[in-house]
């Protein structure tokens, strides 16, 4: 599946200016797929290379692959606003690629994040009922996660030392939800991003 250039652009958000990167796959779009990325105060960005795979592997899969800045990240105005302020962040991204592509507007949405941005899906999917959704290195523990639906994909390094594996196991457990453990593999997947998107494919295509 090809891509369409990335495009880039600042739209109104809640907080002021809120940057938003689509990417485009070049058939007819089947649905979008927001992406939110790590704690902005930490370094996390929109271009964090866990989120821009996961932007390439869902347009690959021919979604409309919407990534965003939180609040006081990049171009995007307002300060960090521990997580509430950052999914409204998140609907506001998502009603902009809505009213962008209106024959998607009434599909239910992927929500996917990595780490802080896991966190901020879960309280997004308290608005918007997700088609499923992809947790990467969820920042269990350090966030209250609440439970996620049974079909959700979650995907976890071994050797992560931000959030430990014990820990999303942990969270996991109660809800009889399985974890995907990548042997060897730390928070930021270095070296194993080819790997993460061949999971995620070969789980949607299931």
């Amino acid at each position: 599946m090809s891509v369409r250039d990335e495009r880039r652009t600042v739209v109104s958000g809640p907080a002021g200016g809120l940057e938003v990167v689509l990417n485009v796959p070049e058939a007819n779009p089947r649905a979008i797929a927001l992406i939110a990325h790590p704690h902005p105060l930490q370094g996390g960005t929109l271009d964090n290379k866990v989120v821009q795979t996961l932007a390439r592997t869902f347009a690959a899969l021919a979604y409309v692959a919407v990534r965003f800045n939180f609040r006081g990240a990049g171009r995007s105005e307002g300060t960090f606003d521990d997580g509430r302020g950052e999914a409204e962040d998140a609907l506001a991204a998502l009603a902009f690629a809505r009213g962008e592509f209106e024959q998607l507007a009434s599909a239910a949405p992927v929500l996917a994040g990595f780490s802080f941005g896991s966190y901020v899906q879960t309280l997004v999917a308290g608005s918007v009922v997700p088609e499923r959704m992809v947790l990467v290195g969820p920042a269990v523990k350090r966030f209250e996660l609440p439970h996620v639906p049974q079909d959700t994909i979650v995907i976890h390094g071994e050797d992560d030392d931000v959030v430990p594996l014990a820990d999303v196991l942990a969270w996991a457990r109660p809800q009889q939800l399985p974890v995907i453990v990548f042997p060897g593999c730390g928070h930021f997947f270095h070296g194993r991003l080819p790997q993460l998107q061949r999971v995620v494919i070969g789980m949607w295509q299931r």
